[in-house]
């Protein structure tokens, strides 16, 4: 597919959603070859399979609920990082990543939250906020979500400083340019490098969306049942006031008409059907009382006529 300047705007980008390296190291994500040196070391590493990303025994945690906080100052301790970021949510755990020897700070953590949606907030305002007069950066658990992650101490890695050389692309902070020329798709394709999309570009100024956990039917389920729980139990809670407000707008409300109308109308058929029952069984009660009334009156003149016989 031939790209032009005329059907796609020079201002359009887009974001890595599986990691390879020759990719990362490419402005437009259009690269095959590695352009230095530790894009060529990740490069091996990924394919020899050298990095386990679940190795680190020290990840803990819900990774759909950790957040990566980076550019942190070197004075920003556990507690006034969990005192800054516990205003986007309640935080239930929180990995201050430190030198090993030294144990200063490396100037990034791993920020755990109560819930998926605690960790959504933050990451949409979080980022480029201030802690400890140092502006920070947030991104979702990119080691353990991210298919093919390489880090930046393997040569991998998103972003990076331009005095370094080693630009990273395709992530939050510098994502990919959307290329402007023809896309080697053979080639990408023979070494297994994700194309660029087709038509889905994206400002600079929208936010990209973190990987979200796959709910089955199940969760859906268990979420329905909680709702109705919880709005149950937000019922029994309520004060007279509000249950006579509630009862007042169902009894406005036109299904409740319905069902009220109806409910009258099965009433009334319901008394309809004991008065014909009862006038059947009077109807019936009153012939056969004729019936042996007759009987008797007959039997009455028969009697009469045979004594009258005799005599």
């Amino acid at each position: 597919m031939q790209m032009s300047g005329r059907n796609v705007n020079v201002n359009s980008v887009f974001y890595a959603e599986a990691y390879h390296p020759v990719q990362a190291g490419s402005i437009d994500g259009t690269d095959i070859l590695p352009h230095d040196n530790a894009v060529y070391r990740a490069f091996l590493c990924s394919s020899a399979g050298l990095y386990d990303p679940l190795g680190d025994p020290k990840l803990i945690g819900d990774p759909y609920c950790t957040l990566f906080v980076g550019h942190l100052s070197h004075l920003t301790t556990e507690q006034s990082l969990r005192k800054a970021l516990s205003k986007y949510g309640r935080v239930k755990d929180l990995r201050l990543v430190r030198h090993i020897v030294t144990g200063a700070s490396r100037g990034y953590a791993f920020v755990e939250y109560e819930t998926e949606r605690e960790m959504q907030r933050a990451y949409k305002e979080a980022h480029h906020s201030f802690i400890d007069d140092s502006e920070v950066i947030v991104d979702y658990n990119r080691q353990q979500l991210m298919p093919g992650w390489i880090p930046r101490r393997l040569g991998g890695g998103l972003g990076g400083k331009k005095e370094s050389g080693q630009l990273r692309f395709g992530g939050r902070e510098r994502p990919f340019r959307a290329p402007l020329r023809s896309i080697p798709y053979d080639d990408l394709e023979r070494l297994g490098i994700p194309p660029p999309p087709e038509g889905r570009y994206m400002s600079r100024y929208q936010v990209p969306s973190p990987p979200r956990r796959k709910r089955s039917s199940v969760d859906r389920e268990e979420g329905i049942h909680k709702r109705s729980m919880e709005r149950g139990a937000n019922m029994r809670k309520s004060s007279p006031v509000e249950k006579e407000e509630m009862s007042h707008k169902r009894s406005m409300d036109p299904e409740d008409h319905s069902f009220k109308r109806s409910s009258v109308e099965t009433e009334h058929h319901r008394n309809r059907s004991s008065i014909d029952r009862a006038e059947l069984s009077h109807k019936r009660t009153s012939r056969d009382r004729d019936d042996r009334s007759h009987k008797r009156h007959k039997s009455h003149r028969h009697e009469r006529s045979t004594s009258h016989d005799h005599y």
